[in-house]
């Protein structure tokens, strides 16, 4: 009767620095809501990576500003640091996060290409109504990365 909702959002960002610093940030997810707390509530690795970190799996609990919490596992299935990797997602969201990172003089550039499909029952219920409450959760989640990333590059530039 209600399918499962599907999302791509694309988000970019520019921060104030070099894409080695933001991919070294990006690229250990423990440290997630440290700088990004208002979004990762909790990061834990339950799978090591290879020696490039290919095969990493994440128990992640994530939430928006919306009344609901997510759990879902994040596993590390490509990479080209730091100019690419790709995200894999199971549990609450499926699918795939994609990060591209390039250097414009001082500035980084980040695009996060975000396709990710959910079963369950709330997000099958609201989508036909309020998709668009669904996809602004999920800007205001990124937009607080942003800024989280900003001051954590900040503070270690230092």
């Amino acid at each position: 009767m209600f399918p499962p909702v599907s999302f791509r959002i694309v988000t970019h960002w520019r921060l104030k620095g070099r894409i080695e610093d933001v991919a070294r940030i990006l690229s250990d997810p423990t440290a997630f809501p440290r700088w990004w707390g208002d979004v990762y509530l909790g990061v834990t690795v339950i799978q090591k990576g290879d020696a490039s970190g290919v095969g990493q799996t994440v128990d992640v609990h994530s939430k928006g500003w919306l009344p609901y919490h997510l759990h879902w596992h994040g596993k590390l299935v490509e990479t080209a640091v730091p100019q690419r990797w790709v995200v894999e997602a199971t549990g609450d969201l499926v699918g795939r996060g994609v990060w591209t990172l390039t250097q414009n003089g001082g500035v980084a550039k980040v695009e996060y290409d975000w396709r990710v499909s959910t079963d369950r029952l709330l997000f099958r219920l609201l989508a036909p109504f309020f998709r668009w409450l669904m996809i602004s959760n999920h800007q205001w989640a990124m937009a607080k990365g942003e800024a989280g990333l900003q001051r954590e590059l900040d503070r270690l530039a230092a």
